[in-house]
């Protein structure tokens, strides 16, 4: 009998020792990846100054007095969390819940999107989409312990993930604000380019904006999308709609992330903005 009940038993047991011992590592690596995202950390002050934007595309200009107010302080840092769908498959579609705690430092851009992705019940994929220090990073491994992925460096996986950072910015578009380090280029009515430098790595966007003159899509010619452990350039897009006031600031809440591949757009990331706060300057 007890054999029996022990070989029942021992599977369930195993896969909860490692759920609880692999929770455990992860959350202290994502301690250490959080203390050098905050290292890397510089300080910010100022406010927004509506009296600065006139040389601006006109449409970047729309958008910022649609979601910011003249007067308030720049956002230095915000925490964000997330919760949606997120496509596991190659050859097919494959959508898994998933929840995620995102902290973001607005300078030196950086950030950590940390995820937990549910494959089936009690079976989850732990993930860090990271850009800290100017390096890229992405990490997965079932139960925070197996890994299935692990990228990080410079060059293209830093690309892709400033690339992120600047798109994400709907979220935080004080970082969008013209600066040493970004600057907007004209397009047509609707859209416009910008180019934002962190020391090697420089990347450009292409943002289009709705009727309402706020950001709809955001999207690169080539961004690095990892097959395998490679990184292979891909264009790329990002939609973000259902605006709504967080802080005195407009953000979007529910957004999709896509590659667009020769035979159609991919989209492998839907999700909706559960809680959002804002660290400001002094």
């Amino acid at each position: 009998m007890w054999p029996a009940v022990i070989g029942v038993l021992a599977p369930g047991v195993a896969s909860a020792a490692a759920l609880i011992y692999g929770s455990h590592r992860w959350e202290a690596n994502t301690l250490k990846l959080r203390k050098r995202l905050e290292a890397a950390r510089i300080p910010i002050a100022g406010a927004v100054n509506f009296g600065k934007l006139d040389s601006l595309p006109p449409p970047v200009e729309r958008y910022f007095r649609a979601v910011l107010k003249d007067g308030q302080p720049i956002v230095a840092a915000v925490s964000l969390r997330h919760s949606g769908t997120f496509n596991v498959g190659e050859a097919a579609s494959k959508w898994k819940p998933f929840t995620s705690v995102q902290r973001v430092i607005t300078r030196q851009p950086g950030f950590d999107w940390g995820a937990r992705i549910m494959m089936m019940p009690s079976l989850p994929v732990r993930v860090h989409d990271a850009y800290v220090a100017r390096e890229g990073l992405l990490d997965a491994a079932l139960f925070g312990l197996a890994p299935l992925v692990r990228i990080r460096g410079v060059g293209a996986i830093a690309q892709g993930e400033l690339m992120r950072f600047l798109a994400e910015a709907v979220w935080y578009p004080t970082a969008l604000l013209p600066c040493a380090c970004l600057h907007w280029e004209a397009i047509d009515d609707r859209s416009a380019n910008a180019t934002l430098a962190d020391g090697p790595n420089t990347v450009r966007l292409v943002f289009h904006f709705n009727d309402h003159g706020l950001i709809d899509t955001v999207s690169a010619g080539a961004r690095g999308r990892i097959v395998g452990n490679q990184v292979i350039p891909t264009a790329w897009q990002a939609r973000v709609w259902n605006y709504e006031d967080r802080d005195g600031i407009r953000v979007p809440l529910d957004g999709e992330a896509a590659w667009l591949l020769p035979d159609g757009t991919e989209p492998y990331w839907r999700g909706h903005l559960t809680s959002l706060k804002y660290e400001f300057s002094p």
